[in-house]
């Protein structure tokens, strides 16, 4: 078959971290390239907004932190382009709100307020279960040891089984909602496991601490990373509101048309979409029986914002780390988002899991109330006079079409162990499929995006040299 005329090398669909990653390293070896975004910005789940209208500041509303040890390449790229990282705050007590309702002050980094029995207790389930996740297989993790009895199972069997207790039970609720936005029953125990180990075990994983997930945060703001990633490509070779509908291939060469009447023609595709929303796209001749049985069986979780502005950071004055956390929501945990030098004063409330999508039912002045109510009644125990926030932001990832959710999509028990879990990072023929999910380290954070986006381009890249030496 004769190609057109006008054939690009590579479309990257998708303008997040991952596809734009994928596209600069395209732009690099001089290949011809096109990418298609959805969205009207670049930068997928990164979105950075100005914290009040007379402030130089701006805050997070989607990926918050990085860390300068274990996450290399997002630490290099914010050194290339001289952002400034802030160190988050880990000083202070922090506030517990139990089942009941009742606010009490901890220690910071405890997950509650433990009696020495139950922090002896914390220690024997972080123990057993740093085990599985030392014991699993990153690269294969079907092939791992524990992965058939693992995959047989939820996260949420796993510890009623070998723990038999209530607190940890609700732990593990508490950590799963906070890392992937998801209750314990409605992933798989070797997914968990998997997720884990991406991000360097659990106490690194749930850390905002030196070499934890949470430890540094971005002046500028995350979005910038794909801004700056954006603007080191050819002009005009990122297309915004071009949502793609299809992807036709035959023989030599893909047909990519989005749903703005744009036709691209390119020997490869690079398709950063979320794994779930593959079904969003008709693929001809379709995906096969692998990769779709994935899609379908993958869920993104519930994860939102928001965030608390005001003129004075009253928590520190209290010796507040800015910290806090429920069981019950609909805040499940706060942290504080500061930028002391830009004078930006901020706590940011992350509403997430079963009791995140609860307060999603409510209206939009439902859910502030419901927001400031639980945060007056938390903080108010120790800070007799709270000052009203100057402004409010609110952010709902689900609510937004090409996300519907954040932040890495999740497997049920059988999928990883099956030909669908191990097809995650497969291409179909000319098209290849990054995202944070393909990643083997730190799945479901930039760094996994970033280094999904490397991996994807480097497969495009030795395929099109090798078929034109």
């Amino acid at each position: 078959m004769v190609l057109p005329s006008s054939i690009l090398d590579v479309v990257v669909v998708g303008a997040g971290l991952s596809g734009l990653r994928a596209a600069t390293a395209v732009h690099d070896a001089q290949l011809s390239y096109v990418v298609l975004e959805a969205l009207d910005r670049v930068g997928g789940k990164t979105l950075s907004v100005s914290s009040s209208a007379d402030s130089s500041g701006v805050v997070d509303l989607g990926a918050a932190w990085i860390n300068d040890s274990s996450q290399s390449e997002m630490f290099a790229l914010a050194k290339e382009f001289g952002f400034d990282l802030i160190q988050q705050r880990a000083e202070g007590s922090s506030l517990f709100q139990d089942a009941t309702g009742a606010v009490s002050q901890i220690r910071f980094g405890m997950p509650a307020n433990l009696t020495p029995q139950q922090e002896l207790e914390f220690y024997y389930f972080v123990g057993n279960m740093s085990q599985y996740v030392d014991r699993s297989n990153l690269s294969h993790p079907h092939l791992g040891p524990d992965a058939a009895k693992l995959d047989s199972m939820t996260a949420l069997d796993l510890v009623k089984r070998e723990f038999k207790s209530p607190l940890l039970v609700n732990l593990t609720h508490t950590l799963s909602r906070a890392l992937l936005g998801v209750e314990p029953g409605e992933m798989s125990a070797l997914y968990f496991v998997d997720f884990l180990k991406s991000g360097t075990g659990i106490l690194n994983i749930s850390s905002d601490e030196k070499h934890g997930a949470q430890y540094l945060r971005n002046q500028q703001g995350n979005q910038n990373f794909a801004v700056r990633l954006a603007a080191k490509l050819r002009p005009g070779t990122v297309q915004l509101s071009s949502a793609v509908k299809r992807i036709v291939q035959v023989s030599g060469y893909s047909i990519v048309q989005t749903t703005n009447g744009k036709v691209y023609f390119a020997k490869k595709v690079i398709v950063s979409t979320p794994t779930p929303l593959l079904k969003r796209i008709d693929f001809v001749p379709p995906l096969p029986q692998a990769k779709s049985l994935l899609s379908r069986s993958t869920k993104l979780g519930y994860y939102s914002k928001t965030v608390l502005i005001y003129s004075d950071p009253w928590w520190r004055h209290a010796n507040l780390s800015g910290a806090f956390s429920s069981h019950n929501g609909p805040i499940s945990f706060t942290r504080d988002t500061c930028a002391p030098s830009v004078q930006q004063y901020s706590i940011t409330c992350f509403h997430v899991g079963e009791p995140g999508r609860q307060w999603s039912k409510l209206s939009g002045q439902q859910r502030q109330k419901a927001v400031l109510d639980q945060f007056q009644q938390a903080f108010g125990t120790v800070v007799k006079s709270i000052p009203a926030p100057i402004n409010i932001i609110e952010k709902e990832w689900t609510k937004q079409d090409w996300v519907e959710g954040n932040p890495n999509p999740v497997m049920m028990p059988g999928i990883m162990t099956s030909a669908a879990g191990q097809s995650i990072r497969e291409p179909y023929r000319n098209v290849h499929f990054v995202g944070t999910e393909t990643s083997l380290k730190w799945k479901g954070y930039m760094e996994g995006a970033i280094l999904s986006g490397i991996r994807g381009a480097a497969e495009v890249i030795e395929e099109l040299k090798r078929n034109n030496p």
